[in-house]
């Protein structure tokens, strides 16, 4: 049995973030060329010879993407039906979804949860079109579990639902938050002490593709068919005393002022509103967005346990340190930041502007909002 699938493209045509990182997990594999995930014809042809397709193509997860909505459902969820529509006439037998805690997560404090007691979070009350299409892709994978394909045999689908992802390679979330320590933007910390989340590193999450792709066998009684699998380091750290070392190797203080989380909250909505506003003329991006400060200030923490019984999952120790310190070798020319203060100097005044315009709005999100960050201030 092949061992290899396809990863998948974003819309850009370059790999994506776990797709760079897959050499990293030491197993073989076959990429895609360079193509649009959205494009039936490039995707069939170059899933020629493929039993299996491990579909990790997206777009919008962090900074400016998560506001480019349209772009996000195009890829999200027009490249899903495509992909599904390709493994069916090519008669591919397995197929693995690349998800996110996103699709069950939206800042609601979650304990341990697990696959079967926490639910798919409400669509309509998703604050970000990223976890809002990846849900709905999610769903669309695994509903097609057991379809009929060309040559009459049966597709079989799982989903993979990370945290934030990290590994020396790593190109979304680490050096964003890198360049803006070195920005001074990282200067306050937000949300309780206690707050804990989970991530997991590329060896890990890649182990995890590999092993579901066996359980997707008739050697193993395709036991995970249908199914999705909460995949972590089975670790709970608290963000700020996480990224300890890269604050360490960046010679930057960890930030010891702690703001309530109602104000960060505020702040990303303002921030929101005046990219919009300026869209049209230039594109801001935004320091933080809701949905950053939703994964940063609850609680939110998943068993592995599922993944553990029908995959064998069984994550290794990885020290983040050693992360920072490949970072530190291979990183960027220092750069000089005053242009770019001065300009967010200027987006500053403008979204007070903006705040006075929408006054009532942002009266009536303060009053909605009070009960629930209240305990933060008081």
């Amino acid at each position: 049995m092949p061992s290899w699938g396809c990863l998948l493209v974003n819309a850009e045509g370059e790999k994506d973030h776990l797709a760079a990182l897959w050499k990293e997990g030491g197993k073989p594999f076959h990429l895609t060329p360079k193509a649009d995930v959205r494009h039936y014809d490039h995707l069939y042809a170059a899933c020629e010879g493929a039993d299996c397709v491990i579909h990790a193509a997206a777009y919008g997860m962090t900074g400016i993407e998560q506001l480019h909505k349209k772009h996000i459902r195009s890829v999200n969820v027009g490249g899903t039906g495509v992909v599904l529509e390709v493994c069916k006439r090519r008669g591919i037998p397995r197929l693995i979804y690349t998800s996110t805690i996103n699709v069950v997560f939206a800042g609601q404090t979650i304990i341990d949860g697990d696959e079967q007691s926490v639910p798919y979070f409400p669509l309509n009350k998703q604050v970000n079109e990223y976890s809002r299409t990846k849900s709905i892709a999610e769903q669309m994978v695994l509903a097609a579990n057991g379809s009929h394909l060309a040559g009459g045999s049966r597709l079989y689908t799982c989903a993979l639902r990370p945290p934030g992802i990290y590994g020396p390679e790593e190109q979304r979330h680490f050096p964003r938050m890198a360049l803006n320590i070195q920005r001074g933007l990282f200067t306050c910390k937000f949300g309780a002490p206690g707050t804990v989340m989970n991530w997991v590193h590329v060896k890990n999450l890649v182990q995890a593709h590999i092993l579901a792709a066996e359980a997707l066998t008739p050697e193993k009684n395709c036991i995970a068919g249908g199914q999705a699998y909460f995949i972590n380091d089975n670790e709970k750290v608290n963000l700020f005393e996480w990224l300890s070392p890269l604050f360490k190797g960046l010679g930057v203080s960890k930030p010891w002022i702690r703001v309530p989380v109602f104000l960060v909250h505020l702040s990303a909505v303002v921030m929101e509103n005046v990219h919009n506003a300026l869209m049209p003329i230039v594109e801001i991006t935004p320091l933080i967005t809701r949905n950053e400060v939703h994964n940063v200030s609850c609680t939110n923490t998943f068993k592995i346990d599922k993944a553990r019984a029908h995959l064998g999952y069984s994550p290794k120790k990885y020290s983040f340190a050693d992360c920072v310190d490949h970072y530190l070798k291979t990183r960027p020319r220092k750069r000089n930041f005053f242009l770019l203060k001065c300009f967010l100097v200027t987006v500053f005044f403008i979204s007070l502007v903006l705040l006075a315009v929408y006054f009532q709005e942002v009266s009536t999100f303060l009053r909605e909002n009070w009960d629930k960050y209240r305990y933060l201030v008081e």
